[in-house]
């Protein structure tokens, strides 16, 4: 057998960076080193304060409790994201987590409301959600384990300020041995032999050698492409949105436990809110509107006042040709970036580190691992891309940039789930896809994808008792969220936050 590997570098703190390292500390124990090296003098984009439900999975695995993560990162709960004004202005739907209703006798729920929607005996999807249904009222309380409460039905993630996530997985890490060297990278050695990297030089002239190096350097990839030379795949003609502007802002009106993505003339605008401000963007096309027309949309149209200047981002959607090149693996913005409508950016860093640990390499340097991990990589991303197209795809606005998007061939595989769900409102989907059913349904209904007619199998079903059982659903999930306490109530009660050095 080939000898183990004994030492692993990251470049790069922020999100990515230390939650890599607060996952490879458990190597510490098994007599790895490893070891951070950051700046102070380098900054962090920062911007990533909306999860998906996985985080919980992540927390878990490190044994992060969930009220003391909440409290040390200003964090609240997030039931889902609403849209406003993508399919027209006014027109707004809430992508929940969760599920739809129960499936009858192997026939899925949503099909069964789609033939009595169409019969006029079914309201609103949303009233057969619990995620929706609390998150409509502002309403919180902690998912129950019995499966005949409703609030079983419950599933959740997070918002939560990055920097001080990172600060807290930083003190983790930092416990359970992870050494952290300050300072910037100036030089990056590579073997003569194979290519791969050495060593790093910091411009204090200090030399870190490793066997195995993660990139968490962000946009810029330092080692990935500067070094490494991997190439990119640019999907800017599918997601053509290259800018951003952030900016927070003090609180005003209620904590609602939800993102919110507001569509605008050239892009869209989001809304994170968390226990000591709420965090604000626009994502734009800078084809479509000037730096300056996106600053004054942003600022005109926020809820509270601004605690700054909104801070300008660019970015080129796509990903890196390979995630994992020679000895080096790229994880977080290093990797690809994706734009944060559906709040996948940290959801990508977990699993970029959950594969990383499934396929932890030996000296050997085998490109079975190497291979695997890149390949299930790139169909992440794939998803991810598909799914977040299917916004711009499948909208109904009037200006250049949404008419653009409207009219634009897509890839194959999005354009068969469209067509697939339009004929009789079906979803098919790999078991180790990010997005569930529910994820594809809502947002296919809430863009105004409408099916045209429906499984047959509900047909085999007595109308009158699906009738009778959605009636059921939709006064039970509403009576537990009106018992539910306010989100800012539960907060308040349960994770009040509370800041560390």
């Amino acid at each position: 057998m080939n000898a183990p590997i004994r030492s692993i570098v990251i470049v790069g703190g922020g999100t990515a960076g230390w939650m890599t390292a607060a996952a490879l500390a458990r190597m510490v124990r098994a007599g790895v080193a490893v070891t951070l090296v950051e700046s102070d003098a380098i900054g962090i984009v920062g911007v990533g304060e909306a999860t998906i439900p996985p985080i919980r999975s992540f927390n878990a695995m490190l044994d992060i409790d969930e009220n003391d993560f909440l409290a040390n990162t200003q964090g609240s709960m997030k039931l889902g994201i609403e849209f406003l004004d993508w399919n027209q202005p006014g027109h707004r739907y809430l992508h929940p987590f969760g599920e739809y209703g129960f499936s009858v006798e192997g026939v899925r729920f949503h099909q069964i409301w789609q033939k009595l929607r169409a019969a006029g005996r079914a309201g609103p999807i949303d009233q057969y959600s619990m995620c929706a249904v609390a998150a409509g009222r502002n309403r919180y309380a902690a998912p129950a384990t019995e499966q005949t409460s409703p609030l079983s039905q419950l599933v959740q993630a997070y918002h939560f300020d990055a920097s001080l996530y990172a600060r807290y997985l930083r003190r983790y890490a930092e416990a359970r041995g992870v050494v952290r060297r300050e300072g910037k990278v100036m030089q990056v050695a590579l073997r003569g032999e194979d290519g791969f990297i050495d060593a790093v030089t910091l411009e204090d002239g200090s030399r870190i050698q490793g066997e195995l190096f993660v990139d968490c350097s962000g946009f810029r990839g330092l080692l990935i492409e500067e070094a490494l030379h991997t190439g990119y795949e640019d999907w800017s003609h599918w997601l053509p949105c290259d800018r951003a502007l952030a900016v927070p802002t003090v609180h005003a009106g209620p904590l609602t436990p939800y993102t919110r993505a507001t569509a605008r003339p050239a892009g869209w605008q989001w809304r994170i809110p968390l226990q000591h401000r709420t965090g604000n963007g626009y994502v734009y096309s800078s084809a479509h509107v000037s730096d300056d027309e996106a600053a004054a949309t942003l600022l005109a149209n926020l809820d509270g006042e601004p605690l700054g200047d909104p801070r300008p981002l660019r970015f080129a959607t796509g990903r890196r040709k390979l995630a994992w090149n020679r000895n080096c693996v790229a994880i977080g913005l290093s990797s690809g970036f994706l734009e944060p409508l559906e709040s996948t950016s940290i959801h990508l860093i977990q699993s970029g580190i959950s594969r990383l640990l499934g396929l932890f390499p030996d000296s050997g340097w085998g490109d079975a691992e190497r291979d695997s991990y890149n390949d299930f990589t790139a169909a992440q991303y794939a998803q991810v891309r598909d799914f977040v197209i299917l916004h711009y795809k499948a909208n109904g606005r009037d200006e250049p940039l949404w008419r653009q998007a409207r009219e634009m061939d897509v890839p194959e595989s999005l354009k068969r789930r469209i067509d697939l769900f339009r004929n009789r409102g079906r979803i098919f989907r790999l078991e180790d896809e990010l997005f569930a059913e529910t994820s594809w349904i809502a947002v296919m209904l809430g863009q105004g994808i409408a099916p045209q007619g429906w499984d047959p199998l509900a047909d085999a079903l007595n109308p009158d008792q699906l009738a009778a059982m959605l009636d059921r659903i939709r006064s039970t999930f509403r009576r537990a969220a009106d018992a539910m306490p306010d989100h800012a109530a539960y907060l308040a009660r349960h994770c009040a936050a509370r800041g560390f050095a």
